[in-house]
């Protein structure tokens, strides 16, 4: 399975839900900032998960004048795939792309007073993330056990980056770089 459907597997895994459900849940934890999961995708791999029998639907009726919906739930086949995809996820460390290390790799191409302006701009780049972070997780407070897990664990990595950023910054300043 790829990783945008286990997210959407396992958001549906833990409540019957619709496709609009989806995305808020999505959105509020800020899934995309780590997973590769496009709001015009979710449909698709709703149906997708679907026609796999790993999810189910059913047409529920509104209360009001908004339309019928479709709410999605998991099927034990789904559940098994799911439970097989997170354990493997949660024990193996997966190498992803990161284009910061492509420019690493070919800082020699870089003439030095681009260099630092560059770094800067990260900097504030991941400044700004956790900001937004944090802001995110106080907004949806008291958060259950599993989500404050994945925003404490977005903070540490966010904040390990900002610190070696900074020490990799103060080598270029000093010319050993």
């Amino acid at each position: 399975m790829t990783n945008p459907e286990l997210a959407v597997l396992g958001i549906i895994a833990e409540a019957p839900r619709h496709g609009y459900d989806v995305e808020q849940i999505i959105e509020q934890r800020g899934m995309r900032d780590w997973t590769e999961i496009g709001f015009s995708s979710i449909y698709y791999l709703l149906n997708k998960l679907e026609k796999d029998g790993r999810v189910v639907s059913q047409i529920q009726q509104s209360h009001g004048k908004g339309p019928a919906r479709k709410v999605y739930s998991i099927t034990p086949l789904g559940r098994n795939v799911l439970v097989e995809g997170l354990l493997e996820a949660l024990s193996i460390p997966q190498n992803t792309s990161k284009p910061f290390l492509l420019g690493l790799s070919n800082l020699p191409q870089i003439a030095p007073e681009d260099l630092l302006p560059a770094l800067n701009l990260y900097a504030a780049k991941l400044d700004e993330d956790l900001l937004n972070l944090a802001k995110r997780a106080e907004e949806q407070s008291p958060l259950p056990p599993f989500v404050e897990a994945m925003f404490d664990y977005s903070q540490e990595m966010l904040e390990a980056e900002r610190n070696w950023i900074r020490k990799f910054m103060q080598e270029v300043e000093a010319g050993r770089v």
